[in-house]
């Protein structure tokens, strides 16, 4: 299987790594060239434009960080529009729209092709190890095709349904976890003002019923200093601007999702778009004097699980409701 990878980004460099680890014929592409360069020092081919690599590959992988650039790369000038046909599937695992995903995915299936969106979740430090989890929305023939691929990808994989299903839940998780960032901000300030010790503040967080995925990975950034998640505040209010224009488009009357907008666009204007996420801190810091940091917590976030192969998560029905099933692969 040829798989062509474009857009080498946080997420998709480390996504087009699993591909190249686990011994694929890849193919790569990006305007950063550097970063093309150092996949192609590891084996892999330097693709020329986006309809080349998708006349030439099995599968053609879109990983990019905004709608507009995926509809550049799709249906724009030398786009993949240009080259794929029958035999191929195209698979978008961008955080984007899902009526844009949709647009884009009829304009390649009347080309004969097939398509899927399949955005992933866990943050980068699993994308790295092949463990992150990954929301699959397509048809079920097009999603039978795809699991074997998917299964390197990630070690989670959900199918959600149709074309647009995905975008869709990858939107809310990010919106889930964007409001439990803040609240954390907010509590590990309040203990600081309080006088607990932020070590004992993360612990108790993290034995008990607050705690979360957020807290055991972005608090530890937050209280080394470095911040340094991967991820940007422009990023985080283009995740949660689709989820408050969902529920706008439904009629439901949201009452945290404007404030989280609000929060980040005045974060964005007093730190900048490109500020790391996680300091979102910084405006209660600024605002009460403190410090939040501790001893102790590493800079960046390094997956310790062992990759694992990749397998199919059944949602549970009725009696078996809460159970994670597994579904084996080949």
């Amino acid at each position: 299987m040829h798989i062509g990878f474009i857009g080498l980004g946080n997420v998709g460099g480390k996504l087009a790594g699993s591909i190249l680890r686990n011994g694929h014929d890849l193919s790569v592409l990006d305007l950063d060239r550097n970063l093309m360069q150092n996949f192609i020092s590891q084996g892999a081919h330097r693709g020329e434009n986006p309809g080349r690599l998708a006349s030439s590959c099995d599968i053609v992988i879109t990983c990019l960080p905004s709608p507009a650039a995926c509809s550049a790369v799709v249906e724009g000038p030398e786009g993949i529009l240009e080259g794929i046909g029958p035999g191929t599937i195209w698979a978008e695992m961008s955080t984007t729209d899902a009526s844009e995903t949709r647009r884009l995915a009829d304009q390649v299936i009347a080309r004969g092709a097939e398509a899927i969106e399949c955005p992933v979740s866990g943050g980068c430090h699993r994308a790295a190890t092949g463990n992150i989890s990954i929301f699959a929305g397509c048809t079920r023939e097009t999603f039978e095709k795809a699991l074997p691929l998917l299964t390197v990808l990630g070690r989670r994989v959900l199918h959600t349904g149709d074309i647009g299903s995905a975008s869709i839940l990858k939107v809310v998780t990010n919106y889930l976890a964007t409001a439990n960032l803040v609240s954390l901000a907010e509590a590990l300030v309040t203990c600081k003002a309080a006088g607990i010790d932020l070590n004992t503040s993360y612990e108790a967080i993290r034995i008990s019923s607050g705690n979360s995925f957020v807290h055991e990975t972005e608090s530890q950034v937050i209280l080394n200093g470095s911040r340094d998640i991967s991820f940007t505040m422009d990023l985080v209010a283009k995740d949660i601007g689709l989820f408050q224009a969902i529920a706008d488009a439904h009629n439901v009357p949201l009452e945290v999702s404007p404030l989280l907008n609000s929060l980040f666009a005045d974060a964005i204007e007093r730190f900048g778009p490109r500020e790391l996420s996680p300091n979102i801190i910084r405006r209660l810091e600024e605002a009460t004097g403190l410090n939040i940091q501790a001893p102790g917590f590493p800079p960046e976030m390094l997956d310790d699980e062992p990759e694992e192969a990749g397998y199919e998560v059944v949602p549970s029905r009725g009696a078996q409701f809460g159970q994670s099933i597994r579904k084996a692969v080949g």
